[in-house]
């Protein structure tokens, strides 16, 4: 049987756990080479692989703060040196940091922005220079860049809004090249970052149509379908996955 992504190599930023690990995992069943990046946690990071090429897939780690220019830089040409090649990346690296907007300080700010904002930038550029016509590339939102009813997210849902933004404009910019670009949002997932058990569950899972949290699973479905042939139509699109959180 033919896999959907054979032949085909990826990128996937910060995904040594939760959404991002998912998604490196299921890009490698449906047939790619898949490179994955990290922040600090190489233990997670070597996890991942191990379980990709324990299913008979192949991937890489590459240590690279998506806060550091030059690294995430530095991490797309190795990954395209190992390939050769590159059709999909999957800007994935991202955090929040809950708390009501006046006792945010300016550091906390450009920490959410330059991760959430300026990393999805750079990376993006860097991959475009040797991405292959027919190209996929995914960025992951949040259902709260679009419809926002959680009290104390208001500056990441603003980064968020603005991933929404740049899919737009980048798919006009690369549509010539076939390659689509599109934002995948979230909403309440069960993840070490937002667990189905924590504090702020109890209102995020009220705001579903499902009452009930999604799995990282659901998201890469989604992201796996994207990516694939099958997706080649769908650019410009922010295609959430939220339970109907912004139903």
């Amino acid at each position: 049987m033919s896999k959907k992504l054979e032949g085909k190599f990826a990128i996937v930023t910060g995904a040594s756990r939760g959404i991002g690990a998912a998604i490196a995992k299921r890009l490698a069943s449906d047939g790619a080479s898949v490179a994955i990046t990290y922040a600090k946690d190489s233990s997670s990071a070597t996890e991942v692989v191990k379980a990709i090429e324990g299913s008979g897939g192949k991937a890489i780690a590459i240590q690279a703060d998506s806060l550091d220019a030059e690294a995430i830089k530095g991490a797309v040409a190795k990954a395209v040196a190992e390939f050769g090649s590159l059709d999909i990346l999957v800007n994935n690296a991202g955090t929040a940091i809950p708390k009501p907007f006046e006792e945010a300080t300016l550091e906390e700010f450009d920490h959410v922005l330059n991760l959430n904002v300026r990393a999805v930038f750079v990376t993006t550029q860097a991959a475009l220079k040797h991405m292959n016509n027919g190209g996929r590339i995914i960025n992951i939102g949040s259902c709260v860049g679009e419809r926002m009813m959680t009290p104390g997210l208001a500056a990441y849902s603003a980064t968020k809004g603005a991933v929404k933004m740049f899919t737009q404009g980048l798919s006009r910019e690369v549509g010539g090249r076939a390659i689509t670009v599109n934002t995948v949002q979230p909403g309440p997932i069960d993840t070490d970052l937002n667990p189905a058990s924590g504090d702020w569950a109890a209102p995020q899972k009220a705001n579903t149509a499902l009452n009930r949290y999604g799995t990282v699973d659901e998201v890469a479905a989604l992201v796996a379908f994207v990516a694939s042939p099958e997706g080649a139509y769908i650019t410009g699109a922010n295609l959430t996955v939220d339970g109907g959180t912004n139903a």
